[in-house]
């Protein structure tokens, strides 16, 4: 099995960005936890994290061609206002989670509309970090 895990915009600042609403763990401390499971589970996981949505969509269109089984995808504060990712998604037909470290629906109006959710296989938010495992043991029952 193949996963591609997709942070959008800031995450590369987790640990030093609002830890009272993100936490103190760093994009490289999830990937290490990510790394442990995928390995135990016989599994391909890649990590791309980008502030710039175009290259975010073009790590969905290469796990299309990559073959990859699942996106875990954290659109940040793409979450709230793209359309053309939302796109990329809907055109590969690839299984995605969707993950939010805070919950979107207990902070501010303009962050409790997600793009992705409708169309996401499950969603994981308010979990903190732990969402990314959760997302991650949860594409691993996929069977593509």
């Amino acid at each position: 099995m193949k996963i591609l895990v997709l942070n959008g915009p800031n995450l590369n600042m987790l640990g030093v960005r609002e830890e009272d609403i993100y936490g103190s763990e760093t994009l490289n401390d999830i990937e290490i936890k990510l790394l442990e499971i995928a390995k135990e589970s016989n599994c391909i996981i890649n990590f791309y994290q980008s502030n710039a949505e175009h290259e975010l969509i073009d790590s969905i269109h290469q796990a299309f061609k990559d073959n990859t089984d699942a996106i875990i995808f954290n659109p940040a504060g793409y979450t709230h206002t793209s359309v053309a990712l939302r796109d990329a998604i809907l055109a590969v037909q690839i299984p995605f989670f969707e993950v939010h470290i805070s919950d979107i629906d207990s902070r501010e109006d303009f962050r409790k509309k997600s793009f992705f959710s409708d169309i996401a296989k499950k969603v994981f938010s308010g979990h903190g970090t732990e969402g990314y495992t959760l997302a991650l043991k949860e594409a691993l029952k996929i069977n593509r």
